[in-house]
């Protein structure tokens, strides 16, 4: 049976089993996660809606350069719950580790969302449905606004 978050606004369905973090959250700041039990993670961070999507997930790519040597990058754009999400697929090295991460990002009416996703590589992989599933389920709960999201 699925878990539901439901806090300040921000609602989604995630598996049973994962592991809620709103730590920050419940500090105030925006943002939420789940762990799967392998260690891969989703999270979500609330912006403000004029935030540019394209900059915000540049800058989240930028940061991932910082922090490890090398990140391959590559741009996506992708359609979940009927909008269009744009970003970033990095893959690096953490550990001996290969790792990917995805950043998406979306500007709604409410809010700008930043959704971003991180695991080792076959742990990425074998959950990668149901970071789209988790995103998705996030994004039938905003409403969509004809005049306003693609």
């Amino acid at each position: 049976m699925p878990q539901e978050y439901i806090h300040r606004g921000l609602r989604f369905m995630y598996p049973d089993g994962w592991e809620l973090d709103h730590s920050d959250m419940l500090a105030g700041k925006s943002s939420v996660a789940v762990y799967s039990p392998g260690g891969a993670f989703w999270s979500v961070s609330v912006h403000p809606r004029d935030a540019d999507p394209q900059r915000l997930a540049e800058s989240v790519l930028k940061t991932m350069e910082l922090e490890y040597d090398t990140v391959d990058s590559e741009s996506q754009t992708v359609s979940l719950g009927g909008r269009k999400l744009v970003g970033y697929e990095m893959n690096f090295f953490f550990l001996d580790l290969v790792c990917t991460a995805t950043i998406r990002c979306v500007q709604t009416e409410k809010a700008t969302y930043a959704f971003f996703c991180q695991g080792e590589d076959r742990e990425f992989q074998a959950q990668a449905k149901v970071f789209d599933a988790i995103t998705t389920s996030f994004l039938s709960h905003v409403k969509k606004l004809s005049y306003w999201d693609d």
